[in-house]
């Protein structure tokens, strides 16, 4: 690792990692992950990738559509384009360099449907889709000069100097720290804000808040996608996800009594946009009194069930479902975030230099709600974007010297105390969840203001604890803000 490089890539997802396989190999590039390489949102992905790819049956114009359907009509029209006449070139090339996406006997590629999605549009492959592109990612930016990678590196501290920025880290008890001329934050979600998600556990808002530090805008953070179907483990904080492929597969969703209800709600049914049918599970689960409820897709063929959903097979036979014969609990809990860090159509911030891609960014693409299988495309898009737009920058201007930064040391203080992060994620799941509760929002904002505070105030160690502990707060703070404040959602 050198003291100096051309970018530095804070998080390796898809958004991070396709980002370091773009630069040419003069640019220096550190890319560094909060835990294993392999942990991440990313690679928790099941369902697939939306791209038009067959031209005969679906065109952009049907995307674009249905990606605003999904969105309620408030996303941005230019990111969504881009997002459709761009993708599908990224798919093909992440075939080019080795991600076994499923195909037919004919040699042509699978596309599966999922809800909202007026084609069959998905390439996929099995229902691991992310994590096969991850470790293909990986692989290649492991053969890529220039770039350099690090693990287990949390980014407590980002701060701008002359020509670039400066990161403190801390890696295995230790302080590194590292200048850098452009950034990229590709930190992923903040699903760990809330009692029960879907993401890992590394997704706690840590690059919006360093990018809020830096006085980046943080736009629509309160556009959480709650998802539909994920395992109703008891008392398991990381529910794994039911992939929205299953439904699009045939699988029917009852209520408590074994009767299928979503039609009630919408004349989609099961294969409404994910909000859609969240909500009508909650408003059923009101109505039956029971929080009971189960996806089956029994009626299908179980060699078919174990082939294209292998994982998802497995993860329920260890919860002791076969979901070949048996109905799996389900129930909805948060999953993704349309909002984050402000960028326009080249990943670019307000703040000179600093990018950002994937979940963590807001592109304006997913509108008020995300199209399934839009934000691993979205991720690929945007962090070329990036990649190519610092690299224009960089020929453009030649290497200018990045100023000097005062030397970072550990902070010593007092421990952090217990409950922190357990107190916001009660206030979070009782305040705002499928169905908010306007009449809780001054009130919870005003208890997680108070944590906010004394986190900042409080002399405590920097530790990654607390690291963590004040990413969840400030990101809890803004979304209750925006709620409070009357943010158009």
């Amino acid at each position: 690792m050198k003291e100096n490089y051309d970018v530095l890539i804070i998080g390796t997802g898809v958004a991070g990692l396709y980002a370091a396989l773009q630069f040419d190999g003069d640019i220096s590039v550190l890319a560094v992950s909060k835990r294993e390489f392999e942990l991440s949102n990313s690679s928790l992905a099941q369902g697939g990738v939306a791209a038009v790819l067959d031209k005969n049956h679906d065109n952009y114009r049907l995307h674009i559509g249905d990606t605003l359907i999904a969105g309620k009509f408030k996303n941005n029209l230019s990111a969504v384009e881009k997002l459709v006449s761009e993708g599908p070139a990224d798919v093909m090339r992440l075939k080019e360099i080795g991600a076994r996406f499923d195909t037919e006997e004919s040699g042509e590629l699978s596309k599966t449907l999922e809800a909202g999605h007026s084609r069959n549009r998905i390439v996929h492959h099995k229902d691991s889709t992310g994590k096969e592109i991850v470790d293909t990612l990986l692989r290649e930016v492991a053969k890529k000069p220039g770039v350099d990678m690090l693990d287990n590196t949390l980014v407590y501290e980002l701060d701008k100097i002359e020509n670039g920025f400066c990161a403190g880290m801390l890696r295995n008890g230790e302080c590194i720290q590292v200048r850098a001329r452009f950034v990229l934050i590709a930190t992923g979600g903040i699903g760990r804000i809330y009692r029960y998600t879907t993401n890992s556990a590394i997704a706690t808002g840590d690059g919006i808040v360093l990018a809020h530090l830096l006085g980046a805008e943080i736009r629509h953070l309160s556009r959480i996608q709650f998802h539909p179907t994920a395992f109703a483990a008891e008392n398991e904080r990381e529910r794994f996800l039911i992939s929205e492929a299953v439904r699009g597969e045939g699988a029917v969703y009852l209520n408590c009594n074994g009767e299928r209800f979503a039609f009630n709600y919408d004349p989609r049914g099961e294969l409404a946009p994910r909000d859609v049918v969240s909500n009508a599970v909650i408003r059923e689960s009101i109505r039956t009194n029971s929080e009971k409820f189960y996806l089956d897709i029994t009626h299908k063929d179980p060699e078919f069930i174990k082939t294209r959903f292998p994982m998802i097979y497995s993860k329920c036979l260890e919860e002791g479902i076969d979901m070949t014969k048996d109905r799996i609990p389900v129930f909805p809990c948060q999953h993704y975030l349309m909002g984050g860090i402000n960028v326009d159509t080249n990943a670019q911030t307000n703040v000179d230099g600093l990018y950002a891609a994937g979940e963590c960014s807001h592109t304006g693409v997913h509108g008020a709600n995300r199209l399934a299988s839009n934000s691993l495309l979205e991720a690929l898009v945007y962090s070329r974007t990036a990649a190519e737009h610092m690299m224009f920058r960089l020929r453009r201007d030649g290497r200018r010297e990045i100023g000097s930064a005062p030397k970072l040391t550990p902070k010593h203080g007092n421990k952090l105390p217990v409950g922190i992060r357990t107190k916001i994620r009660g206030i979070m799941q009782d305040t705002y969840f499928v169905l908010p509760k306007p009449e809780k929002y001054q009130e919870s904002y005003a208890q997680v203001d108070a944590i906010v505070n004394d986190l900042i105030t409080g002399n405590y160690e920097i530790t990654p604890d607390y690291i963590e502990a004040r990413s969840i707060a400030v990101t809890a703070g803004i979304i209750l803000d925006e709620l409070r404040e009357g943010i158009n959602l």
